[in-house]
């Protein structure tokens, strides 16, 4: 008999932003083949960085990859100057992780003026310098707007990840995963995601306008009697995903849970979903996100009914890809 040939993990040295540190050590715990290394943020007197890549000799012709996290534009400025500086280092490879692209929500012009920020950063991120082994490896989980792929140029290679899996595996360790419904909040989180969670029931909801409000009403399937997991790329504010729960309860759910890839939640709008001590009504029975934003997975920590799902091991596989 032939032996199968196992294919060796290629060594990453792994490069990371202050803010995504604690998910780079969980990426490296995941793999013996992930190292991790420090770049030096410091700031001149003037705020300014002064950065400084460490063992920058020592990684020439490696695999390199930078986790990434452009949480606010003040620290965008600062991760771009290393990533940039990185591939010019005589790199074997070059991959640049950023698990949420933030301005994707921004990537229509409605009418002139508006500036489509999204086409912008992808612009920025398409001009990173050739490493020695080509174009730079992108990782990117649950862009906002599918056509946002097409925004990028042939210096990057994006791969479009997704946290569905994870999700997915989470729902199977569930008591009643039997009687799980998936639901939608609109068709655009419809046509994102259902051909990934197929085996599952799933409910439609959609908006519609009366006079100056949008109301949100079920337009197909049932979720009676059933734990119904509303499932969509993002959260802001939060406000479609009470309305949805609202709507849900209101046709005999028996449970109503939140999955997001990203957990924005900008002035603190997680707080709209926490469960009260004074044993009020529950809502959200869970609500899981992952670890793409890390200001909130440090403000929603031990928090019910908030529950972290790492991406750590999807980053780890994809940067073997």
């Amino acid at each position: 008999m032939e032996k199968e040939t196992v294919k060796k993990k290629k060594q990453v040295l792994l490069y990371y932003c202050v803010e995504m540190e604690d998910v780079a050590r969980k990426i490296a715990s995941e793999s013996d083949s992930i190292l991790l290394h420090s770049i030096n943020w410091r700031s001149f007197a003037d705020g300014f960085p002064n950065l400084f890549i460490n063992n920058a000799h020592d990684i020439r012709g490696q695999h390199v990859a930078f986790l990434a996290s452009f949480s606010s534009p003040g620290v965008i400025f600062e991760q771009l100057s290393v990533i940039f500086a990185l591939p010019r280092l005589f790199v074997a490879s070059f991959t640049l992780v950023l698990p949420f692209f933030p301005t994707g929500t921004f990537e229509r012009m409605e009418e002139e003026g508006d500036v489509a920020t999204a086409f912008t950063m992808a612009r920025i991120i398409s001009n990173i310098p050739i490493s020695r082994g080509g174009p730079t490896s992108l990782v990117i989980y649950d862009i906002h707007a599918l056509q946002e792929r097409f925004y990028f140029g042939d210096h990057v290679l994006p791969l479009f990840e997704t946290g569905i899996p994870l999700l997915k595996q989470r729902l199977q360790q569930l008591p009643d995963s039997e009687k799980i419904v998936i639901a939608f909040p609109d068709d655009g989180a419809w046509k994102r995601f259902h051909k990934q969670l197929v085996h599952y029931p799933t409910v439609i909801c959609t908006k519609v306008r009366e006079g100056d409000k949008r109301i949100v009403r079920l337009k197909e399937g049932n979720p009676a009697g059933c734990h119904v997991v509303i499932v969509d790329d993002l959260v802001q504010s939060g406000g479609t995903l009470i309305e949805c729960q609202k709507v849900l309860a209101d046709h005999g759910a028996s449970k109503v849970s939140a999955y997001v890839t990203h957990g924005i939640f900008p002035k603190q709008s997680w707080e709209r979903f926490l469960h009260k001590n004074d044993g009020s009504e529950k809502a959200f029975t869970y609500f899981w996100t992952t670890d793409s934003c890390p200001h909130t997975v440090k403000a929603v920590a031990n928090k019910a009914p908030f529950e972290v799902i790492s991406l750590a091991g999807s980053i780890a596989d994809a940067l073997q890809i």
